[in-house]
C-alpha cells in the first residue's frame, strides 16, 4: 500500500507540473526537431497492471474522469479500449511487458478527439469491470480497466454480444482546385501514427514523430516551389488505416504518392540505408516480404478490422491502368534512388518490391520510402539531423521535378532537365 500511494503522489506531481507548465501551440517540438504531440485536458500520467489469480488489473492514472468503452477483438485476441481525447505522459516502451493476463499493450490517439488502448491478450479473457476511482491522492483518477480469464467460447459470446463500433477514420478530405489549377498533385503519407508509433529508436524517438516531421518539410519545399499541390494523408499525430490511406490518394486524383516509413531491426545494428519500395504481389526477397507483413499489419494493431476489401482492379480497363501506373512507379522509384545516392546511405539493395497495402492505387504511381532504421545509430543520428533532412528533401524534390518535367513545361513552369 505505501508503494502503490507514493505512485500516485508522484502521478500527481506529474500531472501538476504538466499543468502549470501547458504547451502554448497545437504541436510541441521534441528532442532534435522531431515533432511531438502538445498537451490536451486530460492527461494520463502513469499506467499500472497488476495481476491477481485468474484476473488482471489494468490501470491508467488520469488528471480528471473520462468515459471509457470497451470490446474485444479475435485474431490476435486484444481487448479495445476507446476514450475522449487523453494525453498519454507515459513511456511508449512501457507496454513490452508481460503480465498476468495481458501480453503487452499500446495506447495513443486514434482519431481527432478519441484515444484508444488496445491490450493483447496472453489468453482468452474477458472485461469483467470498467470503472473510475476519483478518491485518489491530489484529486487525480484511476480508470481500472479488470480482465478475467475466460474460455475460447465465452470470449466469442461476449465479442459478438458487444460488437466493434464502425467508425470511419481517416483524414479530411483537402480541397483540391478544379479545372484552372492544372500543377501535378503529390500526396505525402507520413506512416504510423496515433496509437501506431511504428518503429522505435534510442532516447525515446518513434518513427510516427520522424516521418511526420520529414512529411512536413517535404510539403513545404515542394509547395513553395509552386509547382505542386501537396496533400498530407496526415498532420498531426492521429491514426489513419491503411485503405483511407490509399483513398485519401484516389480521392485527391493524385499523380504521385510517397509514402515515408522508417525501418528497425532487431540484432541488425549493422544493417542500414535508405531503400525505395515499389508495390508487387511476390516480394522481391524475404527482407522485403517480413517488411511489408508488418506495415500490413498496422491496422490490427489500432485495433481495427485488417481483412482486406474486394480487390478493385474488376475489368480489362482497370487491368491495363494499373499496368501503366506499375510502370511510372518504377521510373519515379529509380529516379528516387539515383539523386538520393549522392546525399544518403542507400541499403545494399536500395531497389525493392513487396506487397504494402498502402500501395495499391491501381491509378497513381506510388513508392514507399524507407530513410533508413532506427536501430542503426549512425542512420538515426542522420534522421534526427535538420542539416541531412534538408539535403535529402532537396535531392527529392529534384527526383520530382524531373518526374513531371515534361508536363510542368507544358504548364511553363521552369526548365528542369528530365
Amino acid at each position: 500500500m505505501h508503494i502503490e500511494r507514493l505512485t500516485h503522489l508522484l502521478c500527481v506531481m506529474i500531472l501538476a507540473a504538466v499543468a502549470v507548465a501547458g504547451v502554448p501551440d497545437a504541436w510541441a517540438q521534441g528532442g532534435n526537431g522531431i515533432a511531438r504531440p502538445a498537451s490536451t485536458s486530460v492527461i494520463a500520467a502513469a499506467v499500472t497492471v497488476r495481476a491477481e489469480a485468474d484476473r488482471t488489473l489494468f490501470s491508467v492514472t488520469l488528471s480528471e474522469p473520462v468515459e471509457a468503452n470497451a470490446h474485444l477483438m479475435e485474431g490476435p485476441d486484444r481487448v479495445i479500449v476507446d476514450l475522449p481525447e487523453v494525453a498519454f505522459h507515459v513511456p511508449t516502451d512501457q507496454g513490452s511487458k508481460r503480465e498476468g493476463l495481458i501480453a503487452s499493450y499500446r495506447f495513443g490517439l486514434f482519431a481527432p478527439g478519441r484515444s484508444r488502448v488496445v491490450i493483447d491478450l496472453s489468453q482468452p479473457a474477458t472485461v469483467a469491470d470498467i470503472r473510475v476511482q476519483t478518491d485518489a491522492p491530489g484529486g487525480a483518477a484511476v480508470l481500472i480497466i479488470e480482465l478475467k480469464h475466460a474460455d475460447r467460447d465465452e470470449f466469442r459470446k461476449v465479442m459478438a454480444a458487444n460488437p466493434a463500433k464502425s467508425a470511419k477514420v481517416g483524414p479530411e478530405r483537402e480541397a483540391v482546385a478544379e479545372k484552372a489549377d492544372e500543377r501535378p498533385i503529390i500526396v505525402i503519407d507520413p506512416g504510423h501514427g496515433g496509437i501506431d508509433p511504428g518503429a522505435n529508436g534510442a532516447n525515446g524517438i518513434v518513427e510516427k514523430d520522424l516521418v511526420l516531421t520529414f512529411a512536413r518539410e517535404l510539403r513545404k519545399r515542394l509547395s513553395n516551389s509552386g509547382y505542386y499541390r501537396v496533400v498530407l494523408t496526415r498532420d498531426e499525430d492521429v491514426f489513419i488505416s491503411l485503405g483511407d490511406r490509399v483513398r485519401a490518394a484516389r480521392g485527391a486524383k493524385a499523380d504521385l504518392f510517397i509514402s515515408i516509413h522508417a525501418d528497425s531491426i532487431s540484432g541488425g545494428q549493422g544493417v542500414r540505408g535508405l531503400t525505395v519500395y515499389t508495390g508487387a504481389e511476390r516480394a522481391s526477397d524475404a527482407e522485403s516480404a517480413r517488411l511489408a507483413d508488418r506495415e500490413n499489419k498496422a491496422d490490427a494493431a489500432a485495433g481495427m478490422d485488417s481483412t482486406d476489401g474486394p480487390d478493385e482492379v474488376v475489368d480489362i480497363l482497370q487491368e491495363l491502368t494499373s499496368r501503366e501506373t506499375r510502370s511510372f512507379s518504377h521510373r519515379f522509384a529509380g529516379r528516387l534512388v539515383g539523386e538520393l545516392d549522392s546525399v544518403a546511405q542507400l541499403n545494399k539493395n536500395p531497389r525493392r518490391e513487396a506487397g504494402f497495402r498502402v500501395l495499391r492505387a491501381h491509378d497513381v504511381p506510388s513508392v514507399l520510402l524507407e530513410l533508413g532504421y532506427l536501430s542503426s545509430r549512425k542512420d538515426l543520428d542522420l534522421l534526427v539531423s535538420d542539416e541531412w533532412r534538408g539535403k535529402a528533401i532537396g535531392s527529392m524534390a529534384v527526383a520530382i521535378d524531373r518526374f513531371f518535367a515534361q508536363r510542368l513545361a507544358r504548364q511553363g513552369a521552369a526548365a528542369v532537365s528530365p
